[in-house]
């Protein structure tokens, strides 16, 4: 199948362009005809570079326009018409213009959307097509802003969270490496002339300056390694499990990565069950937008049992990953008919606890970091100073 270009006339006139898929520029022609079209030239397209995912902020952005018009009451297709012509990106107009047309010719929402792989995120067009099904557009639209945003906020407080402990780390390290080469050289040629024995702790850190290469040099082999093994790990399933484990036994940083994905899990879930999608095939495909394998690994293990006619709280007895108290508010939901409602409400409960434990983070290393650098100095200090300590006393003496 090839991809041709099209110029044709409305039934009304209207000059249209676009792209479709054909076996031939006879064929493609004839499937403009079919759609009531008058063609005037169809031609082989050029090739075209592959697409990326559009820009999180701009699809936010979109998408929040996108619902204001749909609430207002304007059909989808002409609220993407009056949208394109807002929109600043070039490549964001095109892609909304090709939409609109494909929904001008007939063309459902899900396959529009689908013609256009690679630019918008997984689920989008499913959410459209049941928020057009079920006449709750708008509200579809705001669930889905809803959970981009908050995908965007925990993602940016994890970020943020291992970043701080490594930059406080460097600072920490410079200032012992400046007084390594600055200050301890300078007494450790006063201290030849001394012919005394120099206490332990002193011995320390006069020798200090002679391993200070050998650290950095370490710490850049570390820098530099740990994201390639990262990457490499990346590259396989068991990989990725072992990466994240690892990452989950850290102190502090491995709570606050939990709770992030748990609350991006619940929103994912909450929206996807609004479409109207089953709890199984929900919980799997909201696993797979948190990206976690241990997480996707045991919503597909509860998908399972659910199917083979398990109640969802025995199925939940087996997660590790998952809280009890998360299946539990499941459960409590769906016996109430109130499940989306929980889902959002552990979102948000774990949203704050992301932020929450970010905050008390930077607030801990702080102070962490002053004492650390203020005893070290401190040590310097007294190492430094009690040789001539001791020298001055056995004078006295």
């Amino acid at each position: 199948m090839t991809i041709f270009s099209y110029q044709a006339l409305t039934t009304s006139g209207r000059l249209m362009t676009g792209t479709l898929e054909a076996g031939s520029s006879e064929q493609a022609a004839e499937y403009l005809r079919e759609m009531n079209l008058t063609v005037n030239q169809v031609e082989k397209a050029p090739s075209a570079p592959p697409r990326t995912f559009i820009g999180r902020h701009e699809f936010i952005l979109f998408n929040q326009q996108l619902a204001s018009l749909t609430e207002a009451g304007i059909p989808l297709e002409r609220g993407l018409r009056e949208l394109a012509g807002d929109v600043r990106s070039g490549r964001m107009r095109r892609v909304v213009e090709q939409l609109a047309d494909d929904l001008d010719h007939g063309v459902g929402i899900e396959q529009a959307i689908a013609k256009q792989k690679g630019v918008f995120p997984p689920l989008y067009g499913r959410i459209l097509q049941a928020g057009v099904r079920s006449g709750r557009l708008p509200e579809m639209l705001v669930s889905l802003n809803r959970h981009l945003e908050t995908s965007a906020r925990t993602r940016r407080a994890i970020i943020e969270a291992t970043l701080y402990p490594l930059v406080v780390f460097i600072l920490a390290m410079l200032i012992f490496t400046g007084v390594g080469l600055l200050v301890v050289p300078s007494f450790r040629e006063i201290f030849k002339d001394f012919g005394i024995a120099l206490p332990a702790i002193t011995k320390f850190f006069i020798n200090l300056p002679d391993f200070i290469v050998v650290f950095w040099s370490v710490f850049a082999v570390l820098i530099i390694s740990i994201p390639v093994l990262g990457r490499v790990l990346s590259l396989s399933p068991g990989g990725r499990a072992f990466k994240e484990t690892v990452y989950l036994a850290v102190p502090v940083l491995g709570r606050l990565y939990r709770v992030s994905l748990l609350s991006r899990f619940a929103d994912a879930l909450a929206v996807i069950i609004g479409t109207g999608e089953d709890l199984p095939d929900a919980m799997r495909t909201s696993a797979d937008t948190t990206g976690c394998e241990l997480l996707k690994r045991e919503a597909d293990l509860v998908a399972r049992q659910i199917e083979q006619g398990t109640t969802l709280a025995v199925a939940g007895q087996a997660c590790n990953f998952i809280p009890r108290f998360f299946i539990y508010s499941m459960q409590l939901g769906a016996q109430r008919n109130e499940l989306q409602d929980n889902l959002y409400g552990l979102s948000d409960m774990y949203d704050k606890q992301t932020h929450i434990g970010q905050a008390r983070l930077q607030a801990l290393l702080m102070p962490i970091m002053l004492i650390t650098v203020g005893g070290f100095i401190a040590l310097t200090v007294v190492a430094l100073f009690m040789p001539l300590v001791t020298l001055v006393s056995d004078l006295s003496g």
